[in-house]
């Protein structure tokens, strides 16, 4: 049996531990393309970085639509599958802030500094979506 997460319990499920997200862009021939992300919630948006000559990131400057999943593989296997559209940045130092976040979330706080400089360079985007749809259901144990 399923229930409906509330704003607040889905955003602590996918801001929870080290929990990807798989991101599903627009490829020019209208297929999907998925990729697993690192992830951070700001506010009411998602954030995460990618190469500007990636397949994410040619895509998103294509077209921004864009929809990810989080999910817990572990029993009793609740998700969140979010979507919206995607803002590109650039600007060195807002990628740079945002690489160095990331990499303390995913790889600890002691090497936080080592993934904002080899992640916030030249070439690298701060994607910034809106999100503008939430599905997020929580299994419950019977």
């Amino acid at each position: 049996m399923a229930q409906k997460m509330t704003d607040e319990q889905w955003r602590a499920f996918v801001s929870h531990g080290t929990r990807t997200a798989k991101l599903s862009t627009v490829r020019a021939n209208g297929s999907p393309h998925i990729a697993p992300i690192w992830f951070l919630l700001d506010g009411d948006d998602l954030v995460f970085n990618t190469g500007k000559d990636t397949v994410k990131g040619r895509n998103l400057a294509r077209d921004g639509r864009v929809a990810l999943c989080v999910d817990d593989d572990r029993p009793p296997f609740g998700f969140v599958v979010l979507q919206g559209h995607a803002e590109l940045i650039e600007d060195i130092e807002q990628v740079r802030h945002w690489a160095t976040r990331l990499g303390g979330r995913y790889m600890g706080e002691d090497r936080a500094e080592e993934f904002g400089r080899r992640n916030g360079v030249p070439g690298e985007l701060l994607v910034r979506v809106r999100i503008d749809k939430v599905l997020a259901q929580d299994a419950v144990a019977d």
